[in-house]
């Protein structure tokens, strides 16, 4: 084997070692835990790890208070037509209306904005890259991630785990 092989062979497997390793630490249910000290207080509604624990689910709690991401076209709410509000599952927040949800074709569900006041965004430098975090302002669950891809009337795409949330219809339509 010649050294322009030897080097384009070890280029490419340290290529697909870091892409296996990044989609691993975005699927991983560990990878940052906001229960510790370092947000505690920072939200108007607080809990221990145990409490949290006790009212989530496993998955639930993955994604909402270690930051874990669900599988694409996994959650339910990617099919929700309905009109009516979704809220936080962590603290039960009002967080996105419904006529601010569109199909991104993503797999996750996708919003134009947030209600008023209803989450805070933060710097996500993980995966080699600044994403832009969004979580709920009262009780700091992780939702999911703001791109500049999305729709008019904002141009933003907020996409989102639907374990992070819950639905709630319209009386109307329910």
């Amino acid at each position: 084997m010649n050294r322009r092989i030897f080097l384009l062979s070890g280029a490419a497997a340290l290529g697909a070692a870091g892409t296996i390793y990044g989609t691993w630490q975005l699927l991983d249910s560990g990878r940052r835990n906001i229960t510790g000290n370092a947000r505690a207080g920072a939200f108007e509604i607080t809990r221990t790890e145990a409490q949290w624990r006790a009212m989530l689910t496993e998955a639930q709690f993955a994604v909402l208070r270690q930051e874990a991401t669900e599988q694409p076209g996994s959650s339910p709410l990617n099919d929700e037509k309905r009109a009516g509000i979704y809220h936080c599952a962590g603290c039960d927040l009002p967080v996105y209306a419904s006529d601010a949800k569109f199909d991104s074709g993503t797999g996750w569900p996708s919003f134009t904005e947030a209600l008023p006041d209803a989450v805070r965004t933060k710097p996500d430098n993980s995966l080699f890259a600044t994403r832009t975090e969004v979580h709920c302002r009262r009780c700091g669950g992780h939702f999911g991630h703001i791109f500049d891809d999305g729709p008019e009337p904002t141009g933003k795409r907020h996409c989102l785990n639907g374990l992070a949330l819950t639905f709630r219809p319209d009386n109307a339509d329910a």
